[in-house]
């Protein structure tokens, strides 16, 4: 125990819940050894949240046709409302040619190039893939639907406050972008108040998760607050 020093039984014995690194008998010595754990364990923490902020980020996740990392760029992918899958600009360009030389035409070249659906005719139906998608608690729909909100695109009105939790119900089933966008949220007061601190954690989650423009903002927060070398 770190405040009375008994031994006892590690895995019964009360954890700090915050450092992992002290244990103690009971609540009681928790309690009174609080205050001379109090810094260390804060310095503790730090270190943690830094190990895994600056650890190499998880892999890009694959295109599912050509089995290469998704590009970096968002706009050089496309999500696919039809099949929820998100393919490189490539492959889909790849299935646009090879339609044009088999002499389509018009609406018939637009079909998915994972699943072969024609692209939806109207705003409506393509909400309606969107939300479908989400029944099955797919990331990336919470998070284009969010982004339609945020802009009143697609048919849908302008609801900062609504895309917003939609950026969050993404983040939380695996998007990292969503986490971004929420960060941006507080950084310029969208749908939101500003609130600098914020914007930087949920930017640190987001980067913890592999998105680059989520990390660059985080340097340039470091590089205006003078910790260069952090930057």
């Amino acid at each position: 125990c770190a405040a009375c020093g008994k031994e006892g039984d590690g895995d019964n014995m009360n954890t700090c819940n915050k450092c992992k690194a002290v244990k103690y008998c009971n609540a009681t010595c928790k309690k009174k050894h609080k205050s001379k754990h109090k810094k260390p364990c804060e310095r503790r923490v730090a270190e943690l949240h830094d190990e895994e902020l600056f650890e190499e980020p998880p892999p890009r996740e694959e295109c599912p046709i050509c089995f290469l990392p998704q590009p970096l760029k968002a706009q050089e992918s496309i999500f696919k409302t039809c099949c929820g899958k998100t393919i490189c600009c490539g492959c889909n360009q790849e299935m646009l040619d090879e339609e044009k030389k088999r002499g389509k035409k018009g609406k018939l070249v637009n079909i998915c190039a994972f699943c072969r659906t024609p692209e939806a005719r109207t705003d409506g139906e393509e909400n309606k893939r969107l939300k479908n998608l989400i029944q099955s608690d797919n990331s990336d729909a919470y998070h284009i639907l969010g982004s339609y909100y945020e802009k009143g695109g697609n048919g849908l009105p302008q609801n900062y406050q609504k895309a917003n939790e939609l950026y969050l119900k993404a983040a939380e089933r695996g998007c990292a972008d969503g986490y971004y966008n929420i960060g941006v949220a507080y950084d310029v007061g969208r749908g939101v108040d500003v609130d600098q601190g914020k914007a930087k954690h949920y930017w640190e989650l987001a980067a913890m998760a592999g998105y680059v423009d989520a990390r660059y903002n985080l340097g340039m927060t470091e590089g205006k607050a003078g910790n260069h070398e952090r930057a």
